[in-house]
């Protein structure tokens, strides 16, 4: 995950990234934060997964020019404009503007991080070692459950392939957790997303498979799932 800043005074430069440090720290995020101070050094790598961009730069730079730039070129961007003079945010729907930005509440910053992780919660890729050794990418959005099998963790695909890598099933569902999987019983972590049914006793997932409600998961998991199918259900 890459976050830009193309900011030419450095002393907000320096405030925003820090902000989003301070964001990443407390929510144990890993991203690799890159800042500008004009267009051209910025467009040269331009590969931001997120990029808070300012509207007024120096040298009569303007943020929603660049930001239509990338808009032209298939850039699937999300922009945070930064400013300070909202009356212009208007002019921001040309570029598909994610947020605006005032630079004297630059709290807003963790406002926009939240919203932005949530809607990029599963996609991300996750590595795991199978039984030869083989490091195995996989990504979060096409998994479908992880199970044990004998001392090793089967992790099932939504397209039925399978990687049966080493793990603790404890272990793995603390890590996930945070990006929408759940312990719901001893053997078993499930993709909230793929849920179809749900009632007191049991889970149906996309796929048709069943699986019991562990009693001691009974409670948090109806907390987690109605959560989780409030923030991204469609």
């Amino acid at each position: 995950m890459k976050i830009c800043i193309v900011e030419d005074e450095a002393m907000w430069r320096n405030q925003i990234r820090a902000s989003i440090e301070k964001y990443c720290t407390e929510k144990n995020i890993s991203v690799q934060i890159e800042t500008y101070d004009k267009e051209s050094d910025f467009m040269e790598n331009a590969d931001a997964d997120l990029l808070f961009l300012d509207i007024e730069l120096a040298e009569g730079e303007d943020g929603f020019r660049i930001a239509e730039k990338l808009v032209n070129s298939g850039s699937q961007c999300k922009i945070c404009f930064l400013t300070s003079h909202t009356e212009m945010a208007r002019y921001g729907y040309k570029a598909n503007a994610f947020r605006y930005i005032d630079k004297k509440y630059l709290d807003e910053i963790d406002e926009a991080l939240d919203f932005f992780f949530q809607t990029r919660i599963q996609e991300r890729i996750i590595y795991c070692e199978d039984t030869a050794g083989i490091r195995r990418g996989i990504n979060l959005r096409e998994l479908l459950l992880i199970e044990t099998n004998g001392r090793k963790l089967r992790y099932l695909m939504l397209n039925g392939s399978e990687h049966i890598c080493e793990g603790r099933i404890t272990e793995t569902a603390q890590s996930l957790s945070p990006f929408g999987f759940f312990h719901v019983q001893r053997s078993y972590i499930v993709n909230l997303k793929y849920i179809e049914r749900v009632n007191s006793r049991e889970i149906m997932l996309c796929n048709g498979v069943k699986i019991a409600i562990g009693r001691v998961h009974s409670k948090e998991f109806k907390k987690a799932f109605f959560k989780w199918r409030m923030l991204f259900d469609d």
